[in-house]
């Protein structure tokens, strides 16, 4: 697949979307749509890539570092917007990819059938994407000859009855004989009602000039086009399914795999379970026999073979948690290094902190870490006990072995196999709740 270069459509601000985001930077599996489609090029290892904008973008040029800007200065078309890209590509004869930065789920595979199609004659100039939707509605149709050769893409509105009957649709994907692009291009008039260039009059030139066409058929799902807030969760959709279906297939076991969520690069080992309502956000990667109860929220952080987590567990980016380790019910754990073997089960928050191997932090822990300036670290060593309701005030260290008694706030750092106890003195006063009690009921009636 060498000599392959790539034209991404992008200058389209995306009015419909209603936002001040440019429409191809929106997400779906906590990647911009453009990536998801820059991702499935860069598979091919193409020799170049061009993202066509529109003046001010540079937002996106940022996202899609690092491939070559053109900018389509005024928005005429998508003949025009190509023809932007021209420069970029001057002396490139490979074959060249037209994409649209708002069509995320187009897929590698599919990409490499097109280059292949375009490469099976030597006269094949264009190579259109096309699919068969279950309502064609106003698509342009694509038509062939008796041999399965393109001869025209007909826009619905020019379309008459005979040529709205046929259920092949225009995805607007191409992939172009490089040698042939410039002099197609240049060759697109703008004689119509819009005043624009359009792309798809390149087949019918390159016809007229003795090349040929062809098309591929792709899935409607993996050409769904972007322009609204419900096509973005339409797509959200379809990607979701497949990283489902990939898990599974891969060996781990989703037992409500609908209620699942997962990032773009969410990594699963073998023999995974993941119980129902656990999100994925981007960054984590889990390693095998890991059982991931419902309910939990991660971010940006490594598991380790073995381990227990949830249910309602949240882990922030920067937690690394070791293998065998157990996180438990309503914990929090944020840029954090849990050993191996170590447990913080209970409704506890562990910030900025080392817990060391076979470590117990016992239910309502703290770790202070934040003065409201700076973060501080907590560091536990290895088989430490901590109390319930502990307040440990960073930065402090406990060393292995120690036991911190409950309900003690601890600042100051405790020695290795040590008791420390941080408490008042417990005082009682005989019969005050009775008479307390008492004095109430009198003031009541």
């Amino acid at each position: 697949m060498s000599s392959i270069a790539a034209v991404i459509l992008a200058a389209g601000a995306g009015t419909r979307m209603k936002s001040v985001l440019p429409k191809v930077l929106h997400e779906i599996g906590g990647r911009p749509m453009i990536s998801h489609l820059l991702a499935a090029v860069e598979s091919l290892d193409p020799s170049k890539v061009v993202v066509v904008t529109a003046p001010g973008m540079a937002s996106v040029r940022k996202a899609v570092e690092p491939a070559d800007i053109a900018v389509q200065k005024k928005a005429l078309g998508t003949g025009h917007a190509v023809a932007a890209a021209l420069d970029s590509l001057e002396g490139f004869e490979g074959d060249v990819l037209i994409l649209y930065g708002d069509t995320p789920l187009i897929e590698t595979a599919t990409l490499r059938q097109m280059i292949e199609k375009r490469r099976a004659a030597e006269k094949c100039a264009v190579v259109v994407l096309g699919f068969e939707p279950d309502d064609p509605a106003e698509y342009g149709r694509l038509v062939t000859d008796d041999a399965g050769n393109l001869t025209a893409i007909v826009e619905y509105a020019d379309a008459d009855a005979a040529e709205r009957g046929i259920g092949l649709c225009n995805s607007g994907v191409m992939a172009i004989d490089g040698r042939q692009l410039s002099a197609l291009i240049t060759a697109v008039g703008n004689d119509n009602a819009k005043g624009e260039y359009y792309l798809t009059d390149i087949v019918e030139i390159a016809n007229r000039r003795g090349l040929t066409c062809a098309y591929v058929k792709g899935a409607e799902q993996e050409l769904l086009g972007v322009n609204t807030r419900a096509q973005l969760a339409e797509a959200e959709k379809i990607a979701q399914g497949r990283w489902r279906a990939k898990a599974m297939a891969e060996g781990a076991t989703l037992i409500d795999p609908d209620s699942v969520w997962f990032s773009h690069d969410t990594k699963l080992g073998r023999d995974v379970v993941i119980e129902p309502g656990v999100f994925f956000g981007p960054g984590v990667t889990v390693g095998d026999n890991v059982r991931i109860k419902a309910h939990c929220h991660l971010e940006g952080t490594t598991i380790g073979a073995g381990a227990q987590i949830g249910p309602f567990a949240r882990l922030r980016p920067g937690a690394d948690i070791a293998e065998e380790v157990k996180i438990g019910n309503f914990v929090e754990i944020k840029k954090s290094e849990i050993e191996k073997g170590a447990k913080v089960s209970h409704l506890s928050y562990i910030g900025d902190s080392r817990i060391g191997e076979g470590a117990n932090i016992g239910a309502g822990t703290i770790t202070c870490n934040y003065d409201g300036f700076d973060k501080f670290r907590t560091d536990i060593g290895a088989g430490a006990f901590i109390g319930s309701n502990t307040a440990l005030v960073a930065p402090v260290r406990i060393g292995a072995g120690a036991i911190v008694g409950a309900g003690s706030t601890i600042t100051e750092d405790v020695d290795a196999n040590a008791l420390a106890l941080e408490r008042s003195t417990t005082r009682q006063k005989t019969g005050w709740a009775k008479r307390f009690r008492k004095l109430k009921e009198k003031i009541t009636n």
